[in-house]
């Protein structure tokens, strides 16, 4: 049975762009790593026990999805810093919030959630859990 994600692959069409998203303003880390059996440097966003792959648009790593396209994800995740301080945080880069504060469901509870779009157009949602 599955038990959980490992990680992600987002296909980006301007990796710095998206690092600085990513990085900068979300928080996440920066991983530089060569695959087993290959000499091609790698680059994944690295946050909790979690990492997302970057694959640049104009030469994905294979295997790669069948349509590999910047800006088809919508992903969901979830922080333990106050919504507040987040549209604060996405303000402050210039970042418009799309839609929220506003209640939705995840997929252990009830959410409070913010809504902005990524340098590749991805939906984000960044989530708060509530009771």
């Amino acid at each position: 049975m599955i038990k959980s994600i490992d990680h992600i692959v987002l296909t980006t069409k301007d990796t710095d762009k998206t690092i600085q998203f990513y990085c900068g303003v979300l928080g996440m880390t920066l991983d530089r790593f060569t695959p087993d059996g290959s000499s091609s440097e790698r680059l994944a966003l690295c946050f909790g026990g979690q990492k997302i792959n970057l694959h640049q648009a104009s030469s994905p790593f294979v295997p790669h999805a069948q349509n590999p396209v910047s800006g088809a994800v919508d992903i969901c995740f979830l922080s333990d810093t106050p919504i507040e301080e987040w549209i604060k945080i996405f303000t402050q880069n210039s970042i418009p919030v799309e839609e929220g504060p506003i209640a939705k469901t995840g997929a252990t509870g009830p959410l409070c959630s913010i809504y902005v779009r990524d340098p590749d157009g991805n939906l984000i949602e960044v989530a708060n859990l509530t009771s």
